[in-house]
């Protein structure tokens, strides 16, 4: 590994954080230093009052080739109850993002592999390469899949498809998974931050507290129409006492953009 850091953060104007990861000659893996970096990441970013958004995104030829196979190899010595530990402790880890309380976005920028598609997968929204492969080839390397691969993919993509690509492991372009619903949208590989962070300004310029009951209402997953109206009945009065509520009435009133703070 190089001595850079594997992690880059960067904090933008308006709330916006990008994650980098910065090991493109290995074409980012998942190793033991930058889980670590990626935890302290999280863990910092949760409790910021001020954060809107946050993009994910790589450098190089590839977004993520997940996890390091010669740590995952390493876990053969452990024995099983020493393997279920590491990757569960793994699993969860990464996939922390989900916890998150504002918006996510991965700027796939290019190739997402393995526990790196199930990153992807793991923010709420996703933008790609035209030219970037994805795919969970788990089974190309005798592995099960990993990192609730099973369920999110499955939600993007519909049971049936995500059953053809698991149980083929097969890759797929950023076209195509634009195509299958797997990503928001694919552009070509120069225009794929610029596109994400667009994303997140807009989500920046809203109502941060609607935004991010909003967030936490989605990731119940698809409710009934009786669970979704009792969520609602809670969470929109709670935006009603706000003042960003009524700043948006007033700008809406006199044709401006409004301006929220958050209170």
């Amino acid at each position: 590994m190089s001595e850079q850091e594997p992690l880059r953060i960067a904090h933008r104007p308006h709330g916006i954080t990008v994650l980098t990861f910065d090991n493109p000659a290995k074409r980012n893996p998942m190793t033991s230093r930058l889980t670590e970096e990626w935890r302290r990441a999280l863990r910092s970013l949760r409790d910021s009052p001020d954060l809107r958004a946050v993009v994910v995104t790589g450098t190089g030829p590839a977004f993520c080739s997940g996890a390091d196979l010669g740590e995952l190899g390493g876990q053969h010595d452990q024995g099983l109850a020493g393997a279920r530990a590491h990757l569960s402790g793994f699993y969860r880890t990464w996939l922390a993002v989900r916890d998150l309380p504002v918006p996510t976005i991965a700027a796939v920028n290019g190739h997402a592999v393995g526990a790196g598609l199930a990153l992807a997968l793991a923010c709420d929204l996703r933008y790609a390469a035209e030219d970037a492969k994805l795919g969970a080839p788990f089974v190309r390397l005798g592995l099960h899949a990993g990192m609730a691969t099973t369920a999110t993919l499955a939600e993007a993509v519909g049971l049936p498809r995500a059953r053809e690509l698991l149980l083929t492991g097969r890759l797929v372009s950023g076209a195509q998974a634009a195509a299958m619903g797997m990503v928001q949208s694919a552009v070509p590989a120069a225009q794929v931050l610029d596109t994400a962070l667009g994303v997140a300004e807009e989500i920046a310029a809203a109502a941060p507290l609607a935004v991010r009951l909003t967030k936490s209402g989605l990731a119940q997953g698809q409710p009934t129409v009786e669970q979704a109206l009792a969520w609602e009945a809670l969470a929109q009065p709670v935006t009603t006492t706000t003042d960003d509520f009524r700043e948006g009435v007033r700008a809406q009133q006199e044709r401006r953009r409004p301006h929220f703070t958050g209170a």
